[in-house]
């Protein structure tokens, strides 16, 4: 793939894979991540993860058409990709929900949750980022947060279903492991669509540098 990137690119593409190294290091020391790892998660984990990940999802689709509302005219093509995800992902929440409600989740309780401290801040960088003149940076957040669903979800997936010894509580995981794919290659279009210069690459890598700490923040808030 990187053979077929502007150089500017190619580089950030680089950077990005060091900022994702970095990202699941520090993911694997979050405590309810640990639990999973080690054999120690139990249905309470599972429906707290689900809980607090509904509210980071529900406002995805938010600041992602927002991203999309600030593409200017020499960025319609970009524009219109982003829109297409938007409307890919605006629904993931309900996968979600069910979920919740196959291991014992009451619907209201999860949609009335409100964000938690890292969900919160990772909302309000994301509609601040997504708010600027076409925010290229935000290639940098997928990187990260798609990167999950095609890198991580399906494993997850798979461990749950082990430890819990339950099915069809999976959707949300198991959906992103399989559609990931997809979004990471139309990610590359992107980058080597809009990465063309020093700035850029900079720009991309800083939003993908702060997602990666905020939504690891989100995840240790779980326990607070």
């Amino acid at each position: 793939m990187t053979q077929s990137l502007n150089p500017h690119a190619q580089q950030c593409l680089q950077n990005l894979m060091q900022i994702w190294f970095a990202f699941e290091r520090d993911l694997n020391r979050v405590p309810i991540i640990r639990r999973l790892e080690m054999g120690q998660f139990d249905v309470n984990d599972y429906r707290a993860l689900l809980l607090n990940l509904r509210q980071q999802v529900i406002e995805g689709s938010r600041w992602i058409s927002r991203g999309a509302s600030s593409f200017d005219r020499d960025y319609a093509d970009v524009r219109s990709m982003v829109i297409g995800h938007a409307k890919e992902e605006h629904r993931d929440y309900e996968f979600l929900e069910r979920d919740y409600q196959a291991v014992g989740g009451e619907l209201a309780a999860i949609q009335s949750k409100s964000r938690n401290l890292g969900s919160e801040a990772l909302h309000g960088y994301m509609m601040y980022r997504a708010s600027q003149p076409n925010p290229i940076g935000l290639i940098g957040a997928m990187w990260i947060i798609e990167g999950l669903g095609q890198k991580m979800a399906e494993s997850w997936a798979q461990r749950i279903t082990e430890l819990l010894a339950i099915e069809n509580a999976t959707t949300f995981m198991q959906y992103h492991g399989d559609n990931d794919d997809a979004h990471m290659d139309k990610l590359f279009s992107m980058l080597d669509r809009v990465c063309v210069s020093e700035e850029a690459a900079e720009d991309i890598t800083m939003t993908a540098q702060v997602v990666a700490r905020l939504y690891c923040l989100q995840l240790e808030h779980i326990d607070e």
